[in-house]
Formats: structure tokens, sequence, C-alpha cells
């Protein structure tokens, strides 16, 4: 295979096999977690859910997947992509069937609440792609395998409610969900039998330590301990959200339970910190070795605006189009999977983007249409023609989903044997954003709501301008003692 040229009808060419299997595996798992949303109609009648329920049952389902993607980039670094991604799809297929035989409001919260988990299965991918493709290539791989994977939303969206209807009877959305569940069953035992995780004679790097991430400095420490803060105020606000203020799900006793426990997780996660990079603390760390932690931060941030604002807006969009134009929930659905549909071509825009003219530069780019396409999306209303706030939405999602291609295209650039948990820390943030979000829209209208979004890539465009190209290699340590450069420019 060429270093210029990305062939994706190659699939002889292992790479490419691997590129497909993988975004695959990833397709499934966001049609499953994002199942419910396109039947989203037909469980609030079937279940008699008010407004408030049905978005609680929305933030719980992007809840779990903050702390589940950290939690999945060590496994990654430290098992591999091809175990774990095949695990998770197995259990994911388990979770599923919980969701579709559900028969109460509480068991519908906490099957969607542990269904979180399922989104952490775009890490996996993330290393498994960064081993198969050169530094030149990454950034368009990546953004195939990010694109052409979170399809697996809008594939829920006007695929589901139809299924649906074809099953028939009170329990057709049951039956529809119980399909998607199978579906990743099979593929999680397809995926272990024919992925592997590194090119033949490649080494697969691995942590020195495990339990957290490493830094090169004693400043990047205490930088890496602030970058992890928001994480578990995000989960704090969810918890107040399920309180006797909120949607009452919690009982005000058990929301101070579990503040305490998340005060308890970041003190032990800190602790972990600590035990990874005492060392350097103590005796630094030689230059070559050396990466910025500013990076992942930039990283973070814009993955919280970026995905972060997707997974919020496609919870909401198909309720959206069907209030907003008076639509049944079917038509609703399909015109409301455009916004995903345009996965398929703006992640790996994104990603080719950011190879060819630039990392810095691309993103800023990409920011600024981000901000114009959600600043238009807060004027749909219903005297629009619905094909014009479509093609709004499906403009707006462009730059979105650019923008995440664009990050994922530098995450595996940063650090190799460190991939995992960099990009589980990165998507752990675009769950930051979808609670976050979704919180501001249970509170306001979907107008003021894109406006929100809309001033927040201000921010995500401030810090931009501090991110750097990376230049020349990085230097990675194998297992006989012996250095290694990897290209990263």
């Amino acid at each position: 295979m060429s270093n210029d040229k990305l062939n994706l009808l190659a699939v002889k060419n292992p790479s490419i096999r691997t590129l497909h299997l993988t975004w695959v595996a990833f397709f499934i798992t966001f049609l499953v977690w994002f199942n419910h949303s396109a039947l989203g109609a037909v469980i609030v009648t079937d279940f008699g859910l008010s407004t408030a329920q049905w978005k609680a049952l929305l933030l719980l389902n992007v809840a779990l997947t903050i702390p589940a993607r950290i939690i999945v980039g060590m496994l990654v670094d430290k098992y591999g992509p091809r175990l774990v991604f095949s695990v998770l799809l197995i259990a994911s297929s388990v979770l599923c069937t919980f969701f579709a035989l559900a028969q109460t409001y509480e068991q519908l919260a906490l099957t969607r609440f542990l269904m979180g988990f399922i989104g952490a299965g775009f890490v996996i991918g993330i290393r498994m792609v960064g081993e198969w493709f050169p530094a030149k290539q990454v950034g368009l791989a990546e953004g195939v395998y990010g694109g052409w994977g979170n399809f697996g939303s809008a594939a829920a969206a006007f695929a589901l409610p139809g299924l649906a209807l074809a099953c028939g009877g009170e329990n057709g959305w049951r039956y529809a969900l119980l399909t998607t569940g199978a579906i990743a069953l099979v593929y999680g035992v397809i995926y272990y039998r024919l992925a592997r995780n590194t090119p033949k004679g490649s080494t697969y790097f691995k942590p020195k330590k495990t339990g957290g991430l490493e830094v090169s400095s004693k400043r990047d420490f205490i930088f890496l301990l602030a970058m992890t803060i928001p994480m578990y105020l995000a989960l704090a606000l969810l918890a107040w959200k399920l309180s006797p203020g909120g949607v009452g799900i919690l009982s005000q006793g058990a929301v101070y339970v579990v503040y305490a426990i998340l005060v308890a997780l970041y003190l032990f996660q800190a602790s972990q910190f600590y035990r990874v990079n005492k060392d350097m603390l103590k005796d630094g760390v030689p230059e070559m070795f050396r990466y910025k932690f500013r990076q992942v931060a930039i990283l973070d941030i814009n993955y919280f605006v970026t995905f972060g604002s997707e997974l919020a807006v496609i919870s909401m969009l198909p309720m959206f189009f069907m209030e907003t134009f008076v639509l049944n929930p079917v038509v609703a659905g399909l015109l409301a999977s455009g916004f995903s549909f345009m996965n398929l071509l703006a992640r790996p825009a994104g990603g080719l983007i950011s190879d060819s003219f630039g990392r810095r530069k691309s993103m800023l780019l990409i920011l600024l249409g981000l901000a114009v396409g959600y600043l238009t999306m807060s004027q749909i209303s219903g005297t629009w023609p619905v094909a014009m706030a479509v093609l709004a939405t499906m403009a707006c999602a462009f730059f979105v989903q650019s923008g995440s291609g664009a990050v994922f295209a530098m995450v595996p650039l940063v650090k190799r044997r460190m991939t995992g948990q960099i990009a589980g820390m990165t998507g752990a943030y675009g769950n930051v954003g979808a609670v976050v979000f979704l919180t501001v829209y249970s509170f306001v209208d979907a107008s003021t709501f894109f406006m929100v979004i809309a001033g927040s890539s201000v921010i995500s465009f401030a810090a931009s301008m501090f991110l750097k190209e990376p230049a020349g290699h990085t230097a990675e340590v194998m297992d006989d003692g012996t250095v290694e450069l990897i290209d990263v420019a």
C-alpha cells in the first residue's frame, strides 16, 4: 500500500481488511447504543413516560461512558484491541437483551445506564487503526473508522422504527432491539477470529505501568489531575439531575452517597496517577521520551464540543423534528438520521483535511464552521420548509463530525504506547460534553440549546490556538531495551 494513497477497496491488503473489520465492530456498538433513541416515541407511549423521564434516559445512556472510556483505554493498551473489542460486543448483546425485556421504568433506567459502557467501543478501534496505518494516512483511516462506525446511530434511526412496525404488535420495538443484540453477539465472535492487534512483525507497545496515564513533567502531572476533575463533575451533575429536584429516580440520600463515591474515586485515581508517575516526579524523563500533555488537554476540549454535541443532538433530534414539523416517528427518525448520516463523509474528510493541511490550521477552520452551523440550527422553526431544515442540519453535521475526525487524526500521534489511554480520556470528554449539553437541553428549548453549543465552540477555538503540530518522531522502548523512532509527521 502506498504511503500517500489509501485505497479502501484493496481488501486483500491486511491493513485495509483490518480497517473494515474494525469500523463494522464500531458501527454495531453504536447501533446498539442508540437503538432506544430511534424508538423513543414508542417507548414513551408504552411505558407512559413523562418528558422529564425520557430526557433522564438520554442522560443515563451517556453517563457511564465517561469512566468506561478511561477503563477501556487502559485495558486496550494492556491486552490489545482484538480481545477487548470482542468482549465488549458480546457484553453489549447481553445488556441490550435486558433493556429490550424491561417491564418497568426503573429497569429501563438501570439497563440504559449500564449500556453507556458500550460507548467505550470507539476507543478500542482508535488504537487498532493507529497500529495498522502510518502517520501520513492515519488521519483519513481514523476518519473512515470513526465516520462509518458512527453511522450506526443513523442506521438505528432510519431502520429500527420500520423493523419494529414490520414485527407488528405492541412488542415490535422489543423484537427490533433484540435483533441488534443478536448482531452484536455474532460479530463479537467473528471479530475475535479474524482481527489481529498489529501487522506481522510489528511490536505492540504497552505502557510501562498500568493504572493511570504517564506524563512527562511535574507541571503536566498537576495539569492531568485538574483535567480529570470535569469527568467526575459531569457524573455529579447527572446524579443531581436524577435527584428529587430533578426527575426523582434517586433519593436525596442516595445522591449524597453518589457524591461521596465520586470523591473517593477521584482520590483513588489521583493516587494511581502518582503511583505511575512517582519515578518521573523524582528523576524526570529524558527529553526524547517526553510529550506535551497540553496537546491531550486541547484535544479533550475540542472533543467535548464536537462529539459531545453530536451525542446530545442525535439523542434529541428525532423528537425535535417530530414536534417541530408534526411528523410521525418513522418520518422524523429518517429526517433526523441525516445528522448522523454525514459521518460517512464528514469524519473521513476531517481526517483527510488534517493529514493534508496541518493539524492546527484544520482544527481552527472546522471549529468556525461548527459555530456557524449551530447558530443556523438555532433558527429552525415550524415555518421552515422541512427540506431546508434537513439541509441545515446536515451542513452543521459536516463541521461537527469533521471536527471529531480532525481530533482523532492527531490522537495516535501523541504517544504510541499510550494511545488507548489518550483516546480514552479524549473520548470521555466527548461524553462529558454530551452530559453537559443534554442537561442544558433539559432546562431550555431547542433554539437556546443549539446556541449554547455554538457559544462553546468559541472556547474550543481559543484553546486550539495553542495546539502544536506533531513534528519529527516519537521514541518508544522495545522489549529488549532498544529504542525505536516512530514517525508522527
